[in-house]
């Protein structure tokens, strides 16, 4: 495997870090600034409507200017999002720390690509290795991440800021890495040609299974892991149980990682796909059975793995639906759809969480989660229907 892949790898779990710290800490400060309780959860919307906001604009930019610089221009957007996000705290002002988080949001869309970097830095043969690889590096940042939300919450006299502080000496150890990773130019990666009309390609069975899969794995996940430390708050439940129970959370979404490309490989997409919608299900129907701590860490821990079995193959599926001189577009695409669908999950965690509880909340997860299944089933007939019959 290419060292530049592992030096992805590293600055995946420095973001990764980055957003377990925004996970768990972003709705309690939200609680704290906003104005009415249903809004406390509005931070992380915003932050998930920057990453959307960023999903175009970086691709096409990076197709034009190269996966380096487009990294290092989201790196140092996050960086003036934090600074922003800080100066909120002190001065207790709600709207700019919404602000912040939407500026950090915009950084983290430009390192949501990673793993597509990853892929073009990597031998053909080992396209699902490296995006596992890469994912993998959540797995550090399943410990590093809890462990920097408890110890710098209470670093400085404001409440928050020192996490903050943390925040922007991840972004600043992500840009040292960055500077010395060598990735191919773009004339290299993203190829010539004339590239099929958007609307073609994304008609395509491929497409449209790998999209829905992405978008309802990270939907899903995403709604219930924000609600989660407002649940754990609402009942009575102590801010360590809460960073505990990410902490296991995440290690589930990445630990995988390093076996999903081979397993992928091995039994292929739809397979991987239809195991982790039934892995999120999963997790709906536990929260109906156990309001514990145990039932909130295995609640979670099967979502971590749902989302990795749903989103991982996915990622790698979504190469098959375009050709070299179609990646930006196609990818743009990929990226709009499934992180504004995190964006609406992620505002509607706050208001969904107060209003139906966490039981019913998750209860209504259950059959969203089963979707990509019949979108597979679908493709199988599709694919069926189109080959050629022989008569004898």
């Amino acid at each position: 495997m290419p060292v530049s892949v592992t030096l992805l790898s590293l600055c995946q779990a420095l973001l990764i870090s980055g957003n377990i710290l925004l996970i768990a800490v972003s709705p309690l400060i939200g609680a704290r600034l906003a104005p009415d309780p249903v809004w406390s959860t509005a931070p992380v919307a915003t932050q998930w409507l920057g990453l959307m906001c960023a999903t175009i604009p970086a691709s096409l930019i990076m197709a034009r200017l190269g996966r380096k610089r487009g990294f290092l221009l989201g790196n140092l957007m996050g960086l003036g999002g934090v600074m922003l996000a800080a100066q909120a705290l002190v001065g207790e002002h709600f709207g700019l720390f919404m602000f912040g988080t939407w500026l950090i949001g915009i950084g983290i869309g430009f390192g949501q690509l990673y793993r597509f970097a990853a892929v073009e830095a990597a031998p053909l043969a080992l396209r699902d290795r490296a995006i596992g690889l890469v994912m993998g590096g959540g797995v550090l940042a399943a410990f590093f991440g809890p462990w920097l939300a408890r110890i710098s919450r209470e670093l400085a006299d404001t409440p928050f800021l020192g996490s903050f502080m943390g925040l922007g000496a991840l972004y600043l150890t992500a840009l040292v890495i960055l500077l010395l990773t060598r990735l191919p130019p773009p004339e290299a990666t993203h190829g010539e040609g004339r590239p099929r009309p958007l609307g073609d390609i994304v008609r395509q069975p491929v497409f449209l299974v790998a999209v829905v899969s992405a978008l309802v794995g990270y939907g899903v996940m995403n709604l219930a892991m924000t609600a989660t430390p407002l649940a754990m708050a609402g009942a009575g439940f102590h801010f360590d149980h809460v960073a505990t129970t990410i902490q296991w959370h995440v290690l589930a979404m990445f630990l995988p990682s390093f076996v999903t490309g081979h397993l992928t490989a091995r039994f292929g997409s739809h397979r991987m796909i239809v195991t982790g919608c039934l892995l999120l299900a999963a997790c709906g129907v536990v929260a109906q059975v156990d309001g514990g701590v145990a039932g909130f860490h295995t609640a979670l821990i099967l979502l971590g793995l749902g989302w990795n079995f749903t989103f991982l193959p996915a990622t790698g599926l979504l190469t098959e639906a375009y050709r070299p001189a179609e990646k930006a577009r196609t990818q743009a695409a990929n990226e709009f759809l499934v992180f504004s669908t995190v964006a609406v999950t992620a505002l509607l965690a706050g208001p969904l969480v107060d209003r139906l509880g966490w039981t019913l909340l998750n209860a209504l997860l259950i059959p969203l989660a089963l979707l990509p299944i019949a979108l597979v089933f679908w493709r199988r007939l599709a694919t069926r229907s189109q080959r050629p019959h022989i008569s004898g």
